[in-house]
């Protein structure tokens, strides 16, 4: 049996379309989003790893070294058992700092470009076996099924269609750092493509090649030989070294990285991978016995490596072999596409940025985008000329072995990067260059100049790289590059930006740079700043995706914001050109102020950020502590008094509730600002008080939107936490206005008490004179009757005197007021309104209204008749008194359960506001002079309160007309008692 190369290219073509249609319809939104975003199709994608090196030569390796063939899935799977301390904290990094590579992580870490080149050098040189392997891979399998020796013509054919594939998943757009939902789609579909495949022959392989596990048992009994080779124990050092490489490839190989960290559409998603990956990795190693149980059994005519398809052919099964052969393309594809994509942006940003970059003027998203497309060209064209170099004679498990030895190389330096602050670039950058130095000469020359052995003249021997001394050479190679690394950072210091960069990457730490001010005062001069090397339509997008990303409006101005803008661009920028170019663009265009004062201070809206974003990993004490920093910043959150806390540079580090609703100033507008930039009238007075000596003011009067407002003002210095030697401070506001309203209240309460006290003596000495000139002008008009002038000055005299004894009588009442209980009787409140309108309406030389009763009859207060009835005719009074001729006076009642409500309302010209205040006031009146005493009100206030009531005053009553006034007086209301028969 035999296939047809064009039919095989063909379906070639058809898988890497369906691949790419795949993505196509994820990212248009075809494929619902929760399964898109799913974590179980993140962890899918992470078997890109399971490549031709998997699919293929884990039976080569099963058949070679037994159950040793399992390491290359145990390394992984210890990796990302350990996600906590090894993964998520690089995640994190990641994320913050947008590095989207390896080279990148080492470039922000060592704050070398010379370390982000050498990465990415050293990574293209090792990555290329890998590809070669892959395009071997295919290239053989399409060998084997057209029984023809493997040409380079299809090896090129395949690399024309990865490329054109690989260009469609990575490259279609403008070279942005948005996550490629089709592609981590696409990877997940590829590893069911896999898993299937494998999973497919395998079962049919137990099925039907041995009739069952019985069958299967059976045989194995008939070849004890194929069980032990299995079982042959491995040797110490090959086994070790594989867990060890395939537990290093999980986090520096390319395509790993890439997808297990730039890829990551959400963090939480890496918990479930941790054990879904492992899951995943089994599921795809048990077929692998059975495949090569049965190729052994059938005498498969391929070599153990091509087992997968052996099978197929060695049963004449079309229908399996063209799935093996699906499930090696696919393989050999997927890891293609994503270890170049990551390649190509390496190498764009660490080795053709740092040469040549685009100018301002020119389009650089087009550039970048092109630029990369070539990248990937040339990656997967190397690829295919380190193919060409080796003849297509060497085994896939050799050509993977050399390059995970040589990715190996970078463990140390991850490692470094998360747990050895001391670590510097000169140490990095020494050992890789050693660990390389002994993988190039002791693995790589001999792989591709086939040398037969390499003579080692300080030990005089000859090493030969074969399956029994390759882990040797792998180990030398890591011991050289620990030794040299850890040697050289031990005696050499890392430099302040080095220093700054371990404490942003270090597990668990919550530092970050000091507090500075900017020269840039606005994201508006961060654009024109930037515009200068990156081009005026550039940096304007930047700069407005970087606010957008805060959340921070387009006029901000506060430090605080602005510094946080800053870091946003950075990462942003390094996402698209690479940490390296990134840090030098902001660090050039958009400096920090020089100081002159050696004033550093740690960026604490930063710390508190950062430790929200941690409270859920912290766990013992540290977890007890946050919880008592969060309970006392709540404390001072939730405290009843304004808290405002400031730095030595006046930038607001607190602004707590009460500050928020006393001011109308929110927190989120302040925090991070100087004081001096916060609204009138808080500005002055804050500012003023800081520069006075007084460390208390009392009873400060503010006047606020017309109101005044009395406040005392308090002020602390502290020591700024992180930063001994220097000073902050701490104000506190507290709003007295009611306190002093109360005080005002119980001083005017005091000033009728004397007043009436007052008022008590003045009648009681008025009263007696008042009787003796009444009396002589009675006697007068009664001796002199004849006289008609005398009898009406008499008259006068006498109409005089009484009018004093109702302002003396007036007087005693007010005095009187509250010195006896009201009676308690039921009192109807449309009785006592009848009875004044007739008594008013006795006295003709009023104004003439039209008074109207709507008084409730079964509305009924709780009183004394009389004094109620006075309260009733004072208020009708002073509502006639203020009326127009014509204008009517309306008395309603209304009730609930417990009180009536008495309301009094004309049609007048209203209360002035001036005067609202003072209306109760004895001798207080807005009449004309002789037109009123100024105590009817006082002593409408005063039987009120006698009857635990209470009066309120509507004016104007109509808003619309401005005019009218009315007073709702509440009584208690009388309840008839029920009777109940005995």
């Amino acid at each position: 049996m035999s296939f047809n190369l064009s039919q095989l290219l063909l379906l070639s073509a058809l898988y890497l379309l369906a691949l790419f249609g795949v993505a196509w319809l994820s990212e248009r939104g075809a494929i619902p989003r929760g399964l898109v975003r799913h974590p179980m199709i993140y962890t899918l994608s992470l078997g890109v790893y399971a490549s031709a090196w998997a699919f293929y030569s884990s039976v080569g390796l099963a058949y070679q070294y037994g159950y040793g063939f399992l390491a290359c899935y145990l390394g992984v799977s210890g990796a990302f058992l350990l996600a906590p301390v090894l993964l998520q904290p690089i995640l994190r990094i990641t994320r913050t700092y947008q590095l989207s590579s390896l080279a990148d992580l080492f470039a922000f870490r060592f704050r070398s470009s010379w370390a982000g080149g050498l990465t990415t050098t050293f990574m293209l040189i090792g990555i290329l076996p890998l590809l070669a392997l892959q395009i071997q891979a295919v290239t053989d399998a399409i060998g084997i099924l057209t029984r023809e020796p493997p040409h380079a013509r299809v090896a090129l054919s395949y690399c024309a269609l990865i490329i054109l594939f690989t260009i469609l998943f990575g490259a279609r757009h403008i070279a942005t750092r948005e996550k490629h939902e089709g592609l981590v789609f696409a990877m997940a579909f590829e590893s069911v493509v896999k898993l299937s495949a494998l999973a497919g022959i395998g079962l049919y392989a137990l099925y039907r090649v041995f009739d069952g596990p019985q069958g299967l048992e059976a045989w194995l009994l008939q070849n004890q030989e194929a069980l032990a080779t299995l079982h042959t124990p491995l040797q110490e050092g090959p086994w070790r070294t594989l867990l060890l490489v395939f537990f290093a490839s999980a986090i520096v190989m390319p395509h790993m990285y890439h997808m297990t960290f730039t890829e990551n559409l959400r963090p939480r998603n890496l918990a479930s991978a941790s054990w879904g990956l492992p899951l995943f990795l089994l599921l795809i190693s048990l077929p692998v016995p059975l495949i090569l149980w049965a190729g052994l059994k059938l005498g498969a005519g391929t070599h153990p490596e091509f087992f997968t398809l052996g099978v197929g052919l060695a049963l004449d099964n079309p229908a399996l072999t063209l799935l093996a052969y699906i499930g090696g393309l696919s393989a050999s594809s997927g890891l293609i596409i994503v270890a170049t994509l990551a390649l190509s942006g390496m190498a764009l940003n660490h080795l053709v940025l740092p040469v040549f970059q685009p100018s301002g003027e020119s389009n650089i998203y087009a550039w970048l985008k092109w630029t990369r497309r070539s990248l990937i060209v040339a990656i997967i064209l190397a690829g295919y000329g380190f193919y060409l170099m080796l003849g297509a004679e060497r085994d896939l498990s050799a050509l993977g072995i050399v390059s995970f030895v040589a990715t190996l190389q970078f463990l140390p330096g991850v490692l470094a990067v998360l747990y050895w602050p001391s670590a510097n670039r000169r140490g990095f950058i020494a050992g890789l260059l050693a660990g390389f130095g002994i993988w190039l000469v002791s693995m790589l020359l001999p792989l591709v100049g086939n040398l037969p052995g390499v003579y080692l003249p300080v030990l005089d021997l000859i090493y030969v790289l074969d399956d029994s001394s390759w882990h040797l050479a792998a180990i030398t190679s890591l011991t050289a590059n620990v030794l040299v690394f850890a040697l050289v950072s031990l005696f050499t210091e890392p430099n302040p930006r080095e220093r700054s960069a371990a404490e942003a990457c270090a597990v668990g730490n919550v530092r970050r740079q000091p507090r500075r001010e900017l020269i840039a005062t606005s994201p508006q001069d961060f654009a024109s700043q930037l515009s200068k090397p990156l081009g005026a339509k550039t940096a304007q997008r930047e700069v407005e995706r970087a606010l957008n990303e805060l959340k921070l409006p387009f006029d901000e101005r506060r430090p605080y914001a602005l510094r946080r803008l800053r870091d946003q661009i950075e990462a942003n920028l390094s996402g698209l050109m690479g940490p390296s170019f990134a840090q030098d663009i902001v660090s050039t265009f958009l400096p920090y102020k020089k100081s002159n004062e050696a004033y550093v201070s740690e960026d604490i809206h930063f710390i508190e950020s950062r430790l929200e974003d941690y409270r859920s990993r912290l766990t013992g004490l540290a977890a007890e502590l946050d919880s008592l920093r969060r309970y006392h910043r709540q404390t001072l959150q939730d405290l009843p008094v304004g808290v405002c806390s400031l730095a030595k540079d006046h930038e607001i580090l607190m602004w707590n509730h009460c500050l928020e609703e006393l001011t109308g100033i929110p927190a989120q507008r302040v925090l991070g600002e100087r004081l001096s930039a916060i609204d009138e009238p808080w500005r002055d007075l804050l500012m003023d008080f800081i520069a006075a000596p007084d460390e208390h003011i009392h009873k400060h009067r503010l006047l606020l939107d017309g109101e005044v407002r009395w406040l005392n003002l308090h002020k602390a210095a502290i020591e700024e936490p992180l930063t001994p030697g220097h000073t902050g401070l701490v104000l506190l506001v507290e709003d007295q206005t009611a306190t002093r309203a109360l005080e005002d209240k119980l001083v005017h309460a005091e000033r009728l008490a004397s007043i009436g006290r007052l008022a008590a003596g003045v009648a009681h000495e008025i009263g007696n004179p008042i009787t003796g000139i009444a009396c002589l002008a009675q006697n007068l008009r009664e001796e002199r009757s004849g006289d008609a002038e005398v009898t009406e000055s008499s008259a006068q005299i006498i109409e005089q005197t009484k009018r004093v004894s109702r302002i003396v009588q007036s007087l005693m009442n007010f005095a009187h007021a509250g010195a006896r209980q009201p009676g308690s009787e039921r009192v109807c409140l449309a009785e006592i309104t009848r009875d004044a309108i007739a008594l008013l309406q006795l006295n003709r030389e009023g104004t003439e209204v039209q008074f109207l009763n709507l008084c409730n009859p079964q509305h009924c207060a709780e009183g004394d008749p009389q004094r109620l009835a006075q309260v009733l005719i004072n208020l009708l009074s002073n509502a006639r008194d203020a009326s127009q001729p014509g204008g009517s006076i309306r008395v309603s009642s209304e009730a609930d359960e417990h009180s009536v409500v008495l309301c009094v309302e004309d049609e007048g010209s209203g209360i002035p506001k001036s005067a609202m205040d003072r209306l109760f006031e004895p001798f207080f009146t807005t009449k004309d002079p002789g037109k009123g005493t100024g105590l009817g009100l006082a002593l409408v206030y005063s039987i009120v309160e006698e009857h635990y009531g209470h009066i309120a005053i509507d004016s104007p009553a109509d808003p619309e007309r401005q005019r009218g006034t009315r007073f709702r007086v509440t009584l208690p209301r009388h309840v008839t008692p029920i009777n109940v028969p005995s």
